[in-house]
């Protein structure tokens, strides 16, 4: 009984600190998480995904590349690059005809190449759905307790023993 439940309190925070990484530890290799909101990129990235994002300079975009982009100032969408556009009257500066991979129509509006987050590299299936939950209360309040609770039973049979 005791090395099954090693084996499950092992499991769980191995879990956790998996989680942990693919939700915060990606930050530190210049990766951004963003959380798939809508099926206009399906089937590529479904909704609910995480999908990870590397800064890029523009200038390296291609069509064809899945980009994220800021839309006014606080709108954050994720669309398929369908034409770079050099700016006439600003050489050096490019805009972005982009659409979503389940639209049948581009986008209304080009995407200027200061709005680009950068380039999307991979995407999780459902961990979006995760990461929205425990960013927000009651989810973050839930998260800090079953971290505290695994910790609880991770470390707790070693302090029983030492105290026998």
């Amino acid at each position: 009984m005791k090395r099954i439940w090693n084996s499950i309190t092992t499991l769980l925070v191995v879990l956790m600190v998996v989680l942990a990484i693919l939700l915060v530890g990606v930050r530190l290799v210049g990766l951004e998480p963003f959380v798939i909101l809508s099926g206009s990129m399906e089937p590529t990235h479904h909704v609910g995904a995480l999908i990870y994002v590397k800064k890029v300079d523009p200038a390296e975009l291609r069509p064809g590349d899945v980009i994220t982009f800021l839309v006014k100032d606080d709108t954050v969408v994720t669309h398929r690059v369908v034409d770079v556009i050099p700016d006439d009257q600003e050489p050096g500066t490019l805009w972005f005809s982009t659409q979503g991979d389940a639209n049948d129509t581009v986008d209304a509006s080009l995407v200027h190449g200061r709005n680009v987050v950068g380039k999307a590299i991979f995407s999780i299936p459902y961990l979006g759905y995760v990461s929205s939950y425990i960013q927000n209360p009651p989810g973050l309040y839930v998260a800090i307790g079953v971290g505290a609770v695994l910790l609880i039973l991770a470390f707790l049979p070693d302090k029983k023993k030492k105290a026998n």
